[in-house]
């Protein structure tokens, strides 16, 4: 069997009870390390603090591991109970998706056990859940690479009147270009993940290269840091104003603000940028 495990997004406590009781049966224990993080990061104490609550030791799944080799995994799930750890929900990754088809496909019995993840965890701003559109991922901008095409996605939902989530990127045991063109032992970048302040720069660039006012410097915005943590922070204000906030350490994420609801705006005032800072 193999089970795909919500974490969801605070500690190791934020397991459920029913994923706990699927831990605490399996001979083996991976979890993914690179679409997100708990808010603990992914430390050796981190690591450790998961180690002890669940009892098991815990391999760490990287991208490669997961899109290059999880045929060896996928394989030990055939005579054993194998757990593969996801951060907030399961399917709030495509990879994952993947990972379900071909474990199937080699007949091998998946269970999935659900939990909170940021797709649903926004809802504390206020705005309401049926009220968002299309979901847009923000990608890191470089000298020779400066993708717009979330500007059409933002564009429709802001036509409709619905919010926004904006995914900021996560850059994780990425190899340098150097190892890369060089070949033999891959080097690796240190990680990076994208702040709501890089964000908001890189979304009123491309509306500056592109001109259609779909958003700007006066638009509003609610930027989410930690999301599910303790020190979880919310702020609510124009791009503009969120552009200066310090939102803290990662993950961050970002939504622009739709047409709104008077319940909803009475919401947003309790994370109003002036009350926030």
């Amino acid at each position: 069997m193999l089970y795909i495990i919500g974490l969801g997004l605070g500690d190791e406590k934020d397991i459920t009870l029913r994923g706990l009781e699927a831990v605490k049966k399996s001979q083996k224990i991976y979890m993914e390390a690179y679409t997100s993080l708990l808010s603990f990061g992914l430390s050796s104490d981190g690591l450790s603090n998961l180690e002890k609550f669940y009892g098991k030791p815990i391999t760490l799944a990287d991208r490669e591991m997961v899109e290059e080799k999880a045929g060896d995994m996928i394989e030990e799930a055939i005579d054993n109970d194998i757990a593969f750890l996801v951060v907030g929900d399961p399917f709030g990754a495509t990879t994952h998706s993947d990972l379900v088809v071909r474990a199937k496909k080699l007949g091998v019995k998946v269970e999935v056990v659900h939990n909170a993840s940021v797709m649903n965890a926004v809802g504390i701003c206020g705005l309401q859940l049926y009220h968002y559109g299309e979901t847009v991922s923000i990608p890191f901008f470089t000298e020779t690479w400066r993708p717009d095409s979330f500007y059409e996605k933002i564009k429709k939902n802001r036509a409709l009147g619905l919010h926004t989530l904006c995914l900021l990127d996560i850059r994780v045991k990425e190899p340098t270009f150097e190892s890369l063109c060089r070949g033999g032992k891959k080097q690796y970048e240190p990680p990076r993940y994208m702040t709501v302040n890089t964000a908001i720069e890189q979304l009123l660039e491309v509306e500056q290269k592109r001109g259609d006012s779909v958003y700007g410097e006066e638009t509003e915005c609610v930027g989410f840091a930690r999301l599910g943590a303790e020190d979880q922070k919310i702020v609510s204000g124009t791009m503009k104003q969120l552009e200066s906030v310090d939102f803290g350490a990662p993950l961050h994420c970002l939504v622009i603000v739709g047409k709104t609801h008077p319940v909803e705006e009475e919401m947003l005032e309790f994370y109003k940028y002036e009350t926030a800072t």
